[in-house]
């Protein structure tokens, strides 16, 4: 077996065996494989893809070129749920205590923002005193006590993944479903759950732009789970506007905690118990989505779900009278009401200009080492649909910096599209996709 034969056998369309494809990951890892080789071989399947055999073990044998994380200690069915990524996204935030507060252990790795997407990790770091350096034994002992633990991505899960991902970026292999798909569900699969939902992002805002290629996407990621014998859920959530009206992460901390606490945006509230009833469904919690919905919104009518937000933001080290007072989380000084330049309906929000409007504030990453504001960011007070008239309030701006408030200002007014003619509204949930198939919301 060589890597000349493998690159050509691809080239030709041929299927590649497991064994194969585990000489390949395995050698690119170790670095008897040179990068202009997996280059071609890469190239090679972006031309002629893979199967959903092939994309299967391809996950695999990435998630088993490092470690894999033993969650054997942990008492419970283990739940995760990643999302693909978006703006205003903070499901994390609102579900993770949800479903602890039902007893099911979530033992979650979440990871930095980077661009104008958010990351988990930064926006509980807004609670003074959190921290996700967790000891493997202590993150385990919260898990089994609290059923809720988040730590940052320490272990090396996945090392073929980020060496395949950084020769991605730079020749042009990045939006191919099978590589997406695996470089995913690679790290999920080290990350030792045992059931996985995830939350497939579609619109301006989303990796993926088109619903076609979010079901594509959902589907194969779908099928991987099923093969590796893991109870995998994907929804299709919309991202043609920012979940919920805050972005940025104080502000997202902030509007979770309200959601928890019975007062949040409908969008959040509906996603992240959409999600979260998959999380149950797939430990056998209960029977169907639609009794996890009922016993989910229970946890916010008795306040139990609030009640577990503090107690794991107590226990990673936070201070917990942030979730019953959230009115402490520190805000930036400069305060900006965004006005419309006109009557109508807002008809279309680019929300990716709506995240980097964010970012030009300071509230996300240009690389890794980027020092974030966690006080700037954006509370959206007009959505998709809604009638505006001309001087009212768009959205409303937090910086620190008023050059930096200035450019976003231009940014943002960039993203709101007002015509004349009221414009629908898109559905929070177009569909889930489980391994006997699509159900269509919409």
């Amino acid at each position: 077996m060589n890597m000349y034969e493998l690159i050509n056998k691809k080239k030709n369309k041929g299927e590649l065996s497991k064994e194969e494809i585990e000489f390949i990951i395995e050698g690119y890892t170790k670095g008897d494989i040179p990068d202009y080789q997996m280059s071609a071989f890469l190239m090679a399947v972006c031309l002629n893809h893979m199967t959903h055999e092939e994309t299967a073990n391809l996950t695999i044998a990435m998630a088993n070129s490092g470690d894999l994380l033993d969650l054997s200690e942990i008492e419970g069915v283990k739940v995760d749920k990643h999302s693909t990524g978006g703006v205003g996204d903070k499901t994390s935030l609102v579900l993770g205590p949800m479903v602890a507060a039902l007893g099911l252990p979530v033992a979650k790795m979440s990871g930095r923002g980077l661009g104008h997407t958010g990351g988990t990790i930064d926006k509980l770091e807004s609670f003074p005193g959190f921290s996700t350096s967790l000891s493997t034994e202590q993150f385990i002992e919260n898990v089994n006590k609290i059923k809720l633990a988040i730590v940052g991505q320490t272990y090396n899960l996945a090392p073929a993944d980020k060496k395949i991902y950084a020769l991605r970026d730079v020749t042009a292999t990045v939006d191919n479903i099978s590589l997406i798909a695996s470089s995913i569900m690679s790290k999920k699969l080290a990350s030792g759950a045992d059931v996985i939902v995830l939350d497939v992002k579609t619109g301006s805002g989303a990796f993926m732009k088109s619903y076609e290629d979010s079901l594509a996407l959902a589907n194969e990621m779908v099928q991987i789970g099923t093969l590796a014998n893991k109870p995998t859920y994907a929804v299709i959530t919309d991202m043609n506007q920012p979940l919920g009206r805050a972005v940025g992460n104080a502000l997202e901390v902030k509007e979770a905690i309200e959601t928890l606490n019975g007062q949040g945006p409908e969008d959040l509230l509906e996603v992240s118990i959409a999600l979260t009833s998959y999380m149950l469904l797939g430990a056998g919690r209960v029977k169907s989505a639609k009794e996890g919905k009922d016993l989910l919104l229970e946890t916010i009518r008795n306040k139990s779900a609030l009640d577990k937000m503090a107690q794991f933001v107590n226990a990673q080290g936070g201070d917990s009278e942030f979730v019953y007072n959230p009115g402490l989380l520190k805000l930036a000084s400069i305060k900006y009401d965004l006005k419309s330049p006109s009557d109508g309906y807002i008809s279309e929000i680019r929300t990716d200009e709506v995240g980097m409007a964010s970012l030009l504030l300071g509230g996300g990453r240009v690389t890794k080492d980027s020092k974030i504001d966690l006080s700037v960011g954006i509370f959206i007070h007009k959505k998709l649909g809604d009638k505006v008239s001309k001087g009212e309030t768009l959205a409303t701006l937090y910086a620190n910096d008023d050059n930096k408030r200035r450019e976003a200002k231009k940014r943002l007014l960039n993203a709101f599209i007002i015509n004349k003619e009221k414009a629908a509204r898109p559905p929070y949930i177009y569909s889930v996709v489980t391994k006997d198939g699509v159900i269509k919301i919409v």
